[in-house]
Parts: structure tokens; C-alpha cells; sequence
């Protein structure tokens, strides 16, 4: 596999420490107690412990070990999809309704299949550093920041390599966590065009993969109000889940040439996302 800017880095012990905030937010400079409090009260520090006890584990083995610490299963339909499917390159696609633990189990499920298996995920995500051997990094919130956007060019680039040097890739094209629609269903957002467009180029099977339930009510909410308040409240929505059974549905491989039926991104956007929610009907 290809080296690159994650695999080269150091893992960090934290996930997210005094100094991280402090350089985001210089107002907590001088006030580490207030920091341990927040730390505390929005479960990072055990977001932290977990992660300087497994950082040595390799990437699947590091997610396995996070739901069984959680105590929590994960039952996969349709599994035999990706032990049948050929060497070689593919792409997953995939709906976000946990914003965190939904990236982590597919590294999980896929990279225990294919442990060439990586992520496209967002900066949030990307500080989990002892997964990004298995992430390809870009900032949704780029705009016009040209050190935003540097990231994200190099992370398509990446992306584009590694599908192109033969191995598996992993989308949530939505790019952020799900949300309530207006008719107070939590769905995807608008898959991305700019995803959708390298799915495109790349001309390799796809498989969609459903991820069934959503984070509490009251983090969708925080949501709605400012999406900073929910991304604090993640390391919470990670340790609700103990005990929790994850069910997540696989689907059929969907052909390049059935990707190439459809001329436009919106068309193939509508496309995919309709194939993963299609998947949304659990049949015991």
C-alpha cells in the first residue's frame, strides 16, 4: 500500500487534549480544570482512555475491540457480499446516521475482509489518529480557506491513488452526520456531487451498505441548533451505545457498467442513495 501523510504520522495518546483546545479556542488558555470538566462532561476523557490503551492494535482490530468494550454486537446482512467479491479495487457506500461509530464499524466489517480497506472522513474523525492508517482526510468546512482546501485536494487525490492502485475505499458522501428532514425523519443530507463525481472516474464496482438506527434524539436536536454543540455531544453518543446491537445491512454489487448508465453526479447521487435506503427494510 501507499504511504501518506497518515501512515507517516506519529500516533497521538489523546484523541483530543488541553492543548488542542486551547489552540482552537485561546479563551481556555489558564483554565485546565474548566478543560478536565468539559472533558469529563462530553465523555472525552473516555474517549482518550480507550484510545491510549488500543492505539498499538491495527486498525480492525482497534474498531472490534471499541463495541467490544462497549459490550455491544454488530449483525451484518448480506455479509457474504464481501466474502464473495474479487481482488481488487471497490468502493463502499454509505449512509452516516452516528457521525463516528458508523466509520468505525465499517472499518471493522470491510477491514477485516480487505485490510487495505480505508475511509474518506471528515477532519472531526481524522483525529482519531490511531485509525488513520485506514482514513483518507478532507475538511468538509474547507471553502475558501486555502489551507482548508489543500487538505481536501490532497485527500481526493489519495483517494483516487489508492482506488487506482487496486485497493477498496470506503464513502459516507453526505459528508456530515444525518439529520432531521423536515418531515422529522433522520436521513442523509444531499449526497455530495464532489464524491459522487470521483465514484465517476473511478469506474470500479460499488457496494452500498445501510447502517441501520441514529444517535438520541436530543443529540439531533443539539443539531439543529448549532452543529458544534452536536459535534461535542459524539464521544457521548458513543459510550450511549453500550450494550446496543448495530445492524447493518449489506447490498448487492452494483456493476461499473450499471454506474456508467447514469450521464450526470445528481443522477448517480440519486441513484446510490436510493440503493443504500433501499437496503433500509430489516427482514429477520
Amino acid at each position: 500500500m501507499e504511504n501518506d501523510n497518515n501512515t507517516q504520522q506519529p500516533i497521538k495518546r489523546t484523541v483530543l487534549d488541553y492543548d488542542d483546545i486551547c489552540q482552537v479556542a485561546p479563551f481556555f488558555k489558564g483554565k485546565e480544570k474548566l478543560v478536565n470538566w468539559l472533558f469529563h462532561l462530553c465523555a472525552v476523557d473516555k474517549t482518550n482512555d480507550y484510545h491510549s490503551r488500543n492505539m498499538h492494535l491495527p486498525c480492525p482490530d482497534f474498531a472490534h475491540n471499541l463495541f467490544n468494550e462497549l459490550e455491544a454486537t454488530i449483525t451484518v446482512r448480506n455479509e457474504q457480499v464481501l466474502d464473495a467479491i474479487p481482488d481488487g479495487p471497490f468502493i463502499t457506500v454509505s449512509n452516516h446516521p452516528f457521525g463516528a461509530l458508523d466509520g468505525v464499524a465499517l472499518i471493522d466489517i470491510v477491514g477485516h475482509h480487505r485490510p487495505d480497506f480505508k475511509v474518506m472522513v471528515n477532519m472531526i474523525l481524522n483525529h482519531i489518529s490511531a485509525l488513520r492508517p485506514s482514513f483518507i482526510a478532507v475538511d468538509a468546512l474547507a471553502s475558501n480557506d486555502p489551507s482548508k482546501r489543500a487538505v481536501s485536494v490532497k485527500g481526493i487525490a489519495d483517494a483516487m491513488r489508492h482506488v487506482k492502485q487496486g485497493h477498496p475505499l470506503g464513502f459516507f458522501p453526505a459528508g456530515a452526520v444525518s439529520k432531521f428532514t423536515w418531515g422529522l425523519r433522520i436521513e442523509d443530507r444531499m449526497w455530495q456531487p464532489s464524491v459522487v463525481r470521483i465514484i465517476q472516474k473511478l469506474k470500479v464496482p460499488v457496494i452500498p451498505i445501510y447502517f441501520h438506527g441514529h444517535n438520541s434524539v436530543f443529540f439531533n436536536i443539539l443539531g439543529m441548533i448549532d452543529w458544534r454543540l452536536r459535534t461535542l455531544r459524539l464521544p457521548v453518543e458513543v459510550f450511549n451505545k453500550k450494550h446496543h446491537n448495530f445492524r447493518v445491512s449489506v447490498g448487492d454489487i452494483i456493476s461499473p457498467e450499471t454506474i456508467g448508465q447514469h450521464a450526470t453526479a445528481e443522477d448517480l447521487g440519486t441513484f446510490l442513495k436510493q440503493q443504500t435506503y433501499n437496503l433500509k427494510k430489516w427482514q429477520k
